[in-house]
């Protein structure tokens, strides 16, 4: 005899717990909360890599010495590291240690505080200045009296290395410190006493001041000779275009791995849902966050990493101010979109509505989203921020028909399951488990250096 309690005598109908033994339970699919929107994924165009390499094919363009270069420190002492001063324009390529660890000994440490002026214009430029640390702003007499802010700078960069090639001029800009600042400067004589002792680097300077010659245009170029507006029979120059010697090669980067699913389950417990196509799913959307997260941080083929040094910014300020994203639009021709972390995102809508600017949104994809000044500002939490609250702002022209930023991928693969990811059964153990190789691959090129730009050191945190 099964007892009952006294509210089960009182019920005058069947009880919900019993009747959930008769019902159908409504389930939903497997939820991942680490799924996002991969706008970077959707927004590039998609390329055919055959072979799985994709060549780069530029004009010749001179060297011009624009890197950044890195330090080291003892305590407080801060160093250049020697062979990195191969970065200046006038000393790329020069690889004589001996004579580069001279030249590091000689540059001279100084530090600043906020607002400190560092260079002033119209004093003789008779150093090198590289900034180890901090920020700095570049200010320069505008053309009614005021100061105009005409750049800034921060960790690696560096100024004044016209000075090495014996140009006498002054300073065109004042540079002040935003930040506490650690520069080292090294003295137009000390320069001139070394190059006076060593044989390979006076050579060395010689090669290049004669190679700086060569005709180039203002993105450094090999020039095009040509002649315009003249008139009568003048003698046309004779031209033709020239070709880097070795173009850069992208391959394709993977990313893999093995699904395993026991055949007991997919038996037995196969409905309402199929359990290896959830199984799938779910490891498929976990590849494309890793292509995703590759694309923007690998180190070979990654954007952070890929940008050219010309293209880099710094902010003004710190926060994403609207001026800062106005830079970052006006260096290059039809921008398709700004990818950013959704933190700085906020970051620059605090500092919109702070100048009690509400920029209107755009439409991409069906969405809604943010924008500037008409370009999509998407959102991306691959983007890294540091343990310092800063992280960086992506600006980009896209397409082969723009000269512009373009994801890689081979399709045609076998046991394709989607473009550019194959599925591939591996057999059945002897526990009776079946594995699945699930392959993606996948690179991200650069065309021309100019379709990428990155705002640098956004801070998100203030």
């Amino acid at each position: 005899m099964t007892a009952t309690t006294p509210e089960a005598d009182r019920r005058l109908s069947l009880g919900p717990a019993a009747a959930r033994n008769l019902a159908t339970t409504t389930k939903t699919r497997p939820q991942m909360q680490s799924i996002t929107p991969r706008w970077l994924l959707k927004m590039l165009p998609w390329v055919e890599a055959t072979g799985g390499t994709f060549r780069v094919n530029r004009r010749l363009t001179y060297a011009i010495g624009d890197g950044r270069v890195s330090f080291t420190n003892v305590g407080t002492e801060v160093r250049v590291v020697p062979q990195e001063l191969a970065e200046l324009a006038l000393l790329r390529g020069f690889d004589d240690e001996d004579t580069l660890t001279a030249l590091a000994d000689r540059f001279v440490q100084h530090e600043y505080q906020p607002g400190e002026t560092i260079v002033s214009h119209g004093s003789p430029l008779d150093e090198v200045v590289l900034v180890a640390h901090g920020k700095v702003a570049k200010v320069a007499p505008g053309e009614y009296g005021a100061e105009a802010a005409i750049g800034s700078m921060a960790d690696g960069d560096h100024f004044g290395d016209e000075m090495l090639a014996g140009i006498d001029r002054n300073w065109p800009f004042t540079v002040k410190a935003v930040t506490p600042v650690i520069v080292l400067t090294l003295r137009a004589d000390d320069f001139a006493d070394l190059n006076g002792r060593s044989e390979a680097l006076r050579r060395h300077v010689q090669d290049m001041l004669a190679h700086k010659g060569k005709p180039q245009n203002a993105k450094g170029e090999s020039e095009i000779g040509m002649s315009s507006g003249h008139d009568g029979e003048p003698l046309l120059p004779g031209t033709f275009v020239d070709y880097e010697i070795s173009p850069r090669e992208y391959d394709l980067a993977v990313a893999q791995t093995a699904l395993r699913v026991h055949t007991r389950v997919t038996d037995l417990y196969n409905g309402p849902m199929d359990q290896f196509d959830e199984q799938l799913r779910l490891t498929i959307a976990a590849l494309r966050e890793r292509q995703e997260y590759d694309l923007i941080n690998n180190r070979e083929f990654g954007l952070l990493h890929n940008a050219d040094l010309k293209s880099r910014f710094q902010t003004r300020s710190g926060p994403p101010t609207p001026d800062d994203m106005d830079e970052l639009v006006s260096r290059r021709r039809k921008t398709k979109f700004f990818l950013a972390h959704p933190r700085a995102i906020a970051a620059f809508g605090r500092e919109c509505t702070r100048r009690s600017l509400y920029p209107e949104g755009t439409t991409v994809d069906g969405k809604v989203v943010a924008a500037w000044r008409g370009v999509p500002l998407l959102p991306c939490d691959k983007i890294p921020i540091t343990e310092n609250g800063t992280s960086s702002i992506l600006a980009m022209r896209t397409g082969v028909d723009d000269n512009g930023v373009i994801g890689l991928h081979q399709t045609g693969l076998p046991d394709e399951y989607e473009p550019g990811l194959n599925v591939r059964f591996d057999g059945i153990s002897d526990q009776a488990v079946a594995s699945y190789l699930v392959s993606t691959y996948y690179s991200a090129a650069v065309l021309v250096p100019d379709a990428l730009g990155v705002l640098e050191n956004v801070e998100v945190a203030r």
